[in-house]
């Protein structure tokens, strides 16, 4: 699977851009600031509908303008597929799929695999919950579309649920039938979503203990689900768990909260709530482990990822670097670079080519990016 083409319009600070891939391995350099970031998100973002950076859709579109495009040409096997996005705020956006537009998030994706692994996510251990939640549900939508459809409808039953519960104005002796029947429905929807979520982190682990145990020399990597409706889970062992389990236990967890929510007018279980934790030899790698094995863990995970889409799908992902070379060591770095190079095409940012090897650097594209008056501008190096 590669990308061919990509067309952009007042995405970001590029206004008008139209770049062809012609390699598997592509370099994008340039000073901070002028866009290779940008052009990267741009990509990811038309195969999974996720960004880098941005937390809403209107930060993608080019200041002072209102509409923004993205257009790209992919192969898979010997057939291309042609993806677009329109944002026009508040308007929802429109996808397209071979020039067919798709009503629902499902619909879309799982077209194109792309992985994407930058600066912030080498952070992902220490950030917080939300930011584990938002890798791990972007993994899983990525193999199964139906989950991003589950995680909308999860969260507008949860919005009109809280809604509800401001209107109580914390008077716990109300008893509103119409509380319960959201807690149903929050019980049903959210237990497909953290089975999903411990299923995926099982299969996730088979690969990455591997990549994990190679960079580490020998070191055990394991996953917990902190969830928040039922006991820790060591993803390894999970066979116990069903969704009509997880459903009771939900819902048993939202009658024993039912007067606190009332009190602070919000859910405060659920998978919205849930967190995953790393442990390196069984010792808990967000409080102990050194910035070295954090980042080994991260390495892991995201060649695991790239693994996984494989085997699941008979696909090469797209693997997107974001200047991430410079801040791994020469280990991590060598261990990266050939573990990626005859499988993947990979799009690399970096402000310059100090970092790679010139063996490497034989069967590289690099452009370079300039920001100008109108916007970035992209050169061949």
């Amino acid at each position: 699977m590669e990308i061919n083409n990509i067309k952009l319009t007042n995405f970001r600070n590029y206004t008008d851009l139209s770049l062809t891939f012609d390699a598997d391995k592509i370099l994008l350099t340039g000073k901070n600031a002028q866009g290779k970031t940008n052009l990267l998100e741009a990509i990811s973002y038309l195969a999974s509908l996720k960004t880098i950076k941005a937390k809403q859709d209107n930060e993608l579109i080019k200041w002072g303008e209102n509409i923004s495009k993205i257009q790209g040409s992919f192969t898979k096997h010997s057939s291309e597929t042609l993806l677009e996005i329109t944002l026009n705020p508040p308007k929802k956006k429109i996808l397209k799929v071979n020039e067919i537009k798709k009503n629902k998030t499902s619909e879309y994706l799982s077209n194109i695999y792309t992985v994407s692994f930058s600066t912030s996510d080498l952070l992902l251990l220490k950030g917080n919950p939300e930011d584990r939640r938002s890798w791990l549900d972007g993994a899983v939508s990525s193999l199964y579309p139906a989950h991003a459809d589950r995680i909308s409808k999860y969260n507008k039953i949860r919005v009109q649920k809280n809604n509800f519960l401001k209107s109580l104005n914390g008077n716990i002796k109300i008893n509103n039938p119409l509380l319960d029947v959201w807690n149903e429905q929050l019980a049903i929807t959210g237990s497909n979503i953290i089975l999903l979520r411990i299923n995926f982190l099982k299969e996730l682990l088979k690969y990455a203990k591997l990549k994990h145990s190679y960079i580490s020399l020998k070191e055990k990597l394991s996953i917990l689900y902190d969830s928040s409706i039922i006991d820790t889970i060591n993803v390894e062992n999970i066979d116990e768990y069903t969704s009509k389990k997880i459903a009771e236990n939900f819902y048993q967890k939202l009658e024993q909260k039912k007067t606190e929510e009332i009190i602070r007018a919000q859910s405060v279980v659920g998978p919205h709530r849930d967190d995953i934790s790393f442990y390196i030899d069984e010792i808990d790698s967000k409080k102990f482990a050194s910035q070295g094995q954090q980042r080994t863990i991260v390495l892991a995970l995201k060649l695991a990822e790239t693994e996984l889409i494989k085997a699941k799908t008979g696909y090469n992902a797209i693997l997107l670097l974001d200047d991430v070379l410079a801040e791994l060591d020469d280990i991590r770095q060598t261990y990266l670079l050939n573990g990626i190079e005859e499988k993947h095409q990979t799009i690399i940012t970096s402000v310059d080519t100090l970092h790679f090897d010139k063996r490497y650097l034989e069967n590289v594209k690099i452009y370079k990016i300039i920001q100008n008056e109108k916007g970035a501008d992209i050169i061949s190096a």
